[in-house]
């Protein structure tokens, strides 16, 4: 389908020639789920009230759990059971985060709340990430359940709290307090995966079969306070400031996955490179994707926050900084031992949160299935494997036996920058992909 008649801002955007999907996505998105983290939140109440009522409405049986919020907003994720027409299958989990990263108003082009379309496309924080897939989610069910389809197997879907923040009051509670609403699924799908690259003039979908890990670190120095005129060796900010130079000059070495590796001989395939061709001249190959695919070929451990003293004239007694840590898969010990290393003796080294990173293979059925998807809906396409750079709610509930992907399926248009509008102002989708994304997915539950 498609939607000439919203490219140009001055029509009128009429409900009868909106997709569902794009109807559901924007519902979605006007929904303020901020998740500022550290607990504090908008809450995903409202959205996930509405995500049940869409789901009852189309004869599904969600069920609502939520951690105790304490004097906080309440935090709970969705579930349902669709069935499928081989319950003798294992079912597959396809699930996505409601909560969104902040947004500043005054920054934006738009209300990121409005679920404006404009342009040919829906503008909003979430539009990527990841109200988008919730919005395909329930557009497939409604496809499917009103003309009286089903997928092929049973579909476990999950809309989950508190992502943005680690997942500890969505993901991680999950896996740990209920960890039966997911049990006997094999395969877990969701996010950031699925999205589309133009490389030797061929497009790629990006297949994401694992991620890096992820450590949350927080390093405190310590001294002796007093006016800051008198000479004081053991300055808390000084420490704070050695131990964050020494952290940000680490120079990671390249380092390649089974993933990363199987990609690059994807992109020199597709490209027409030599075998000998450095992994960031091929990755160069991949356009807008490239900053996040080559931060897939090392470690990293950069700098975010440094919090220390309250007046000019006054030493204080602690000093603080924040460290953003993504080991590749397996190698986590080793990073924060390399991190202790460069921060000091003198400073403490405190890990808050942590995520063990993962590959899952390429292949299999579920890929073979992806593949056969994108084989019928996008013909001269190829698929291709990838490393996330990032985290998702994989990572936590890996542990409970599932193999993680990511596949958002975003046929995207040459020239828009798709990767570069995860978590950025004026984020937007346009509305041929989200369309197509939704046929994808459909296309994809009733295969696989």
């Amino acid at each position: 389908m498609a939607f000439s008649a919203l490219r140009d801002p001055g029509a009128p955007t009429s409900e009868e020639v909106l997709p569902e999907v794009v109807r559901v996505t924007r519902d979605l998105i006007r929904f303020d789920t901020s998740n500022h983290g550290d607990g504090r939140a908008r809450g995903e109440g409202p959205v996930a009230e509405y995500i049940a009522a869409y789901l009852r409405d189309r004869g599904l049986e969600p069920v609502i759990v939520a951690p105790d919020p304490g004097e906080g907003p309440v935090r709970p994720s969705v579930f349902a059971r669709w069935g499928g027409d081989r319950p003798d299958l294992p079912p597959i989990l396809v699930h996505g985060h409601m909560d969104v990263v902040p947004a500043r108003p005054e920054e934006w082009s738009v209300d990121p709340f409005a679920g404006e379309i404009r342009d040919g496309m829906l503008w909003g924080r979430g539009a990527l990430d990841m109200k988008d897939m919730l919005g395909m989610m329930l557009a497939s069910v409604d496809a499917m359940v009103t003309s009286g389809r089903r997928p092929r197997r049973d579909v476990i879907l999950g809309f989950l709290a508190d992502e943005e923040a680690g997942g500890a009051r969505g993901a991680e509670w999950i896996a740990r307090e209920h960890p039966e609403l997911v049990a006997d699924a094999t395969v877990a799908l969701s996010e950031v995966g699925g999205y589309t690259v133009t490389i030797g003039g061929r497009r790629a979908w990006l297949l994401q079969t694992g991620e890096k890990g992820h450590a949350w670190v927080r390093l405190t120095a310590r001294g002796s306070s007093g006016h800051a005129s008198a000479v004081r060796p053991d300055n808390a900010v000084t420490a704070i400031a050695r131990a964050v130079a020494g952290i940000g000059a680490i120079d990671w070495p390249v380092e390649l996955t089974e993933t990363t590796r199987a990609l690059l001989d994807g992109i020199r395939s597709l490209a027409g490179l030599p075998e000998d061709a450095a992994p960031e001249r091929v990755l160069a190959e991949a356009g807008p994707a490239e900053p996040f695919l080559a931060a897939t070929l090392r470690s990293t451990t950069t700098p975010t926050v440094i919090d220390a003293g309250f007046m000019q004239n006054v030493v204080p007694a602690t000093a603080e900084a924040r460290i953003d840590v993504r080991p590749l898969p397996g190698a986590d010990e080793k990073v924060l031992d390399r991190l202790r290393e460069a921060a000091g003796d003198d400073v403490t080294v405190e890990v808050l949160a942590e995520g063990h990173g993962y590959e899952s293979p390429f292949s299999g059925t579920f890929v073979d299935a992806v593949r056969a998807t994108i084989a019928e809906l996008d013909p001269e396409a190829v698929v291709l494997p990838y490393l996330l750079n990032a985290g998702t709610d994989n990572v936590a509930l890996r542990p409970l036996g599932l193999a993680g992907y990511g596949f958002v399926p975003m046929r995207v248009p040459d020239g828009f920058d798709l990767p570069g509008g995860y978590h950025a102002v004026d984020e937007r989708v346009p509305l041929d992909t989200l369309a197509f994304g939704r046929r994808t997915l459909t296309a994809l539950l009733e295969r696989y």
